[in-house]
């Protein structure tokens, strides 16, 4: 398992993890019931065959799952169900119901036909480093980042993690980099970049597989165009697409970084936790060269 997105939130260094193993049982996925739309609760990282070990920690590095399971329960096939129920009603009746019976009948339907939709089952991830304070979520959505954070939130009491605060505008920093100016050091620009006009509703260029440092690329800046995501390599070790939103996307881990993994027959237990320590490494130091590009700041 390795992650392909990031969503980063900072929290205070020190806080206490140290009866994590003794909440989590009572925070665990319960079954989605019979009239129940979704169902979420912490999960073991290491797959649905544990269920014992609800984490998984390696050095001040904290590894979380959250599960989740949600009735796929269609709005066309909800509104079909209940217009066939509208024209009975008009045929037989020789009325047709108002908005507030109307409103009656779609959530007896929905309690209908929950207990026969399908359940679609999820999983996301968080690496907890707790020595740089930074909560690091395997998606691309804010939303879903957050909806992980209130859940830490709930297992401990109290969890104040927010989103990372940078103190220089990143679409400024995005741009200069492609304009010429130095990278971090170990940081390099990639092969693909998305700029737009400042404008709303302004024009927008998606590039791929496209060398950036060029006259098209200098002809889209001089048109006033500001990067917004930009592809760039972390050594030789790990590719990624940065928005201006601080958010990682199309993350890999390259073989500058796998070759580190060691080869051996010792299950896939062994083998996520091989992985799980590569992969706080190189998010560590990812974010320490973030950190400083963007001046991010500690949470209080």
């Amino acid at each position: 398992m390795f992650f392909r997105n990031l969503v980063m939130f900072r929290f205070p260094i020190g806080l206490d993890f140290s009866q994590v193993a003794e909440q989590l049982p009572a925070a665990t996925l319960k079954p989605v019931g019979p009239l129940e739309m979704s169902s979420r609760g912490f999960i073991s990282p290491f797959g649905r065959e544990e269920t014992e070990q609800l984490h998984h920690a390696i050095g001040n590095w904290l590894w979380l799952t959250v599960g989740a399971q949600d009735k796929i329960l269609p709005a066309s096939a909800v509104a079909d169900a209940l217009e066939q129920k509208l024209a009975e009603i008009e045929h037989n009746e020789g009325r047709r119901p108002g908005g507030r019976e109307r409103k009656r009948m779609k959530d007896d339907l929905i309690h209908e036909l929950l207990p026969k939709a399908l359940v679609k089952s999820s999983r996301c991830d968080v690496f907890l480093d707790l020595a740089r304070g930074v909560a690091f979520v395997d998606t691309s959505s804010r939303k879903q980042g957050e909806n992980l954070m209130s859940d830490i939130r709930g297992l401990l009491g109290s969890f104040p993690a927010m989103p990372l605060n940078a103190e220089v505008a990143p679409r400024s920093v995005l741009t200069g980099w492609i304009a010429g100016e130095t990278l971090p050091a170990g940081l390099f620009l990639g092969e693909q970049c998305q700029l737009e006009d400042p404008v709303t509703g302004g024009a927008i260029a998606k590039l791929d597989r496209q060398e950036l440092v060029s006259d098209e690329i200098r002809n889209h800046l001089d048109a006033g165009k500001q990067v917004t995501r930009l592809g760039l390599v972390v050594e030789d070790n790990v590719s990624l697409v940065l928005g201006d939103d601080l958010v990682v996307r199309k993350l890999r881990f390259l073989d500058g970084a796998l070759d580190k993994l060691e080869d051996g027959d010792d299950g896939r237990r062994a083998e996520l936790d091989a992985r799980f320590a590569l992969q706080a490494g190189e998010l560590g130091a990812l974010f320490d060269r973030l950190s400083d590009a963007f001046r991010i700041s500690a949470a209080s």
